[in-house]
């Protein structure tokens, strides 16, 4: 298992763009728009085992009943650092229309994530880990950040491959539709 958990490091590590970008605001680039993908649409949500803040275990089929988007970063990845502050204002305004749950990838866990959240001072987000990155594995994802949006019924409607602008139109217009709202 700690083979594939290293591989799987060093395929996010490469995949993740680390060079410091100057986004607009604090927030993410223009030219940072992720790729949305709609191929995984109405595969059920996994049933994979991360760490809530306090360690315990939870799942994401334990938010089902309202639209999920999980988003799965790392603190060490500059695209993932750049969109949290828009995915912590997204979370402040979804309201009732959804559920957004960020899950930091850190081998290092809350240890990595707890001072980290604590600097940037996020309101909404909660400091959930996956040291195993058991959700990208299940995802099939080798990016980071990647975001997944479930309905209700926890399947999956849409992805997102990198960098989004959270506050931007695209952002809006696929969470709309989402949510149908």
């Amino acid at each position: 298992m700690r083979p594939l958990i290293a591989c799987l490091l060093v395929l996010a590590l490469a995949a993740c763009d680390s060079k410091p970008q100057s986004p607009p605001q604090g927030g993410v680039p223009a030219e940072s728009v992720g790729k949305v993908d709609i191929s995984q649409r109405g595969k059920a949500m996994p049933a994979i085992p991360f760490a809530e803040p306090n360690g315990a275990p939870a799942t994401l089929t334990q938010f089902r009943g309202k639209p999920l988007m999980v988003n799965l970063w790392a603190t060490w990845c500059a695209p993932c650092i750049a969109e949290l502050p828009a995915l912590d204002a997204l979370a402040q305004r979804a309201g009732d229309r959804f559920r957004l749950i960020s899950v930091s990838q850190d081998l290092e866990g809350a240890k990595a994530v707890a001072p980290f959240f604590a600097q940037k001072g996020f309101k909404a987000l909660t400091q959930y880990s996956d040291q195993q990155n058991v959700l990208m594995a299940a995802f099939g994802t080798e990016t980071l950040p990647t975001t997944i949006f479930f309905d209700a019924q926890g399947k999956e409607l849409w992805r997102v491959y990198g960098a989004m602008d959270w506050n931007g139109a695209r952002a809006s217009k696929l969470i709309g539709d989402a949510t149908g709202g």
